[in-house]
């Protein structure tokens, strides 16, 4: 058993506790509160009236597909040889020894959703993992969606090969009818009497399945106001669950995006306007979002923003006006909430995984480090000796 003790901790979902203790067990928030019995046998951790907090939650990084300091054999994030690529699985790209994986957790950064990347109307499913060990498939937590993409990207990889998609128009159409194939592939499956009535299998369809049976949402990178518009009009034309990745012109949609209670992983907002659909990037959105109650959370989208300076894009949104709780909640709970594994990671309860971080100050706080790292109750990192 683990116990940590002294501790100003930041619950995120049920408030401050001063002065409180953390009970762990087999990985598991076992208890928190304050004057706990402390096990004679628990191994513990005085945190010295430092600040503890959920571990940071990245809601959409290309960490381990996408290695950091590596060429081209390292990059895995898009199977550019088709536009339309729900068969692939970022799970079968992601390797565990990428070195980012070492900067995740220096900066208390214990789960990631990685994504195949934006090259492809659709990229393959994303999974959720946890930031430690070497083996992907003991870190994982479970698959979190369905990657798309609209706007300049796809039209660019594809266009340049002098394929469709080339336009806007070709990004949707390609879109709506792989959801139409899925769809009629889908109502001959559940009609079918006998085996010999089912469709011929056709391994695009198969892979969107889980979409169309509402068990996936589907996670759409889309920049510009236009393309949000695009992506929202289509998944409720066929009524499939959705999620918004980066939506950088979410300021201009307030409205729009409030009356869907549209979930928002808003992102890389400290990165500079690399194109054209992006050229505008700041904090407006996640501040005017935050203002309107929309539903939202902060990415880095690692590699395009190094995925370490999660935390201190919080602190930047504070500067801009977010309410301070609210820009902390933006990287844990909110994050875990947009990739469907709230139940596990984002908030300090009791039946949640142990993914702890002791902060040397306030964790939104430039200045700030994380001094102990916990992921499922183990020490992975730790700046120095508590």
């Amino acid at each position: 058993m683990l116990a940590i003790i002294n501790a100003r901790i930041e619950t995120v979902s049920h408030g401050v506790i001063a002065d409180g203790q953390i009970l762990v067990e087999n990985g598991k928030i076992k208890a928190i509160g304050t004057n706990l019995e402390i096990p004679a046998d628990a191994c513990v951790i005085d945190a010295a009236g430092r600040t503890v907090t959920p571990g940071i939650v990245e809601a959409h990084a290309h960490i381990g597909i996408g290695e950091q300091g590596v060429g081209w054999e390292g990059q895995d994030t898009n199977e550019t040889s088709d536009p339309l690529t729900p068969w692939c699985s970022a799970l079968d790209g992601i390797n565990m020894r990428d070195m980012a994986f070492d900067d995740f957790r220096r900066a208390g950064i214990t789960s990631v959703s990685v994504p195949p990347g934006s090259a492809n109307i659709i990229g393959g499913t994303a999974v959720a993992l946890k930031c430690k060990g070497t083996i992907v498939d003991e870190a994982i937590i479970k698959v979190t969606g369905m990657k798309c993409a609209l706007g300049e990207n796809p039209k660019a990889v594809y266009g340049g090969k002098n394929r469709t998609p080339s336009t806007r128009m070709g990004n949707a159409a390609l879109l709506r009818e792989a959801l139409l194939k899925a769809k009629q592939y889908l109502a001959k499956l559940e009609a079918a009497q006998s085996e010999k009535d089912k469709p011929k299998y056709d391994k695009q369809s198969e892979a969107l399945l889980p979409v169309m049976r509402g068990e996936l949402p589907l996670m759409i990178h889309c920049h510009r106001s236009d393309d949000i518009v695009t992506a929202v009009r289509i998944c409720e034309e066929f009524g499939v669950r959705y999620v918004l990745e980066h939506v950088t012109d979410g300021h201009l949609l307030v409205d729009f995006l409030k009356a869907r209670d549209v979930h928002c992983a808003v992102g890389p907002t400290m990165h500079y306007g690399s194109k054209v659909e992006n050229r505008d990037r700041d904090f407006r959105t996640p501040v005017a979002l935050a203002r309107a109650g929309v539903r939202f959370c902060f990415t880095t989208d690692h590699a395009v923003l190094a995925g370490q300076w999660l935390p201190l894009t919080a602190g930047l949104a504070v500067g801009w006006g977010m309410d301070r709780d609210t820009a902390l909640r933006a990287i844990t709970l909110a994050s875990a909430e947009h990739v469907g594994i709230d139940d596990r990671v984002g908030s300090l309860e009791v039946g949640k995984d142990a993914d702890l971080v002791i902060w040397s100050g306030d964790p939104l706080d430039f200045t700030t480090h994380a001094d102990v790292t916990i992921i499922d109750g183990e020490v992975v990192y730790e700046r120095e000796v508590c």
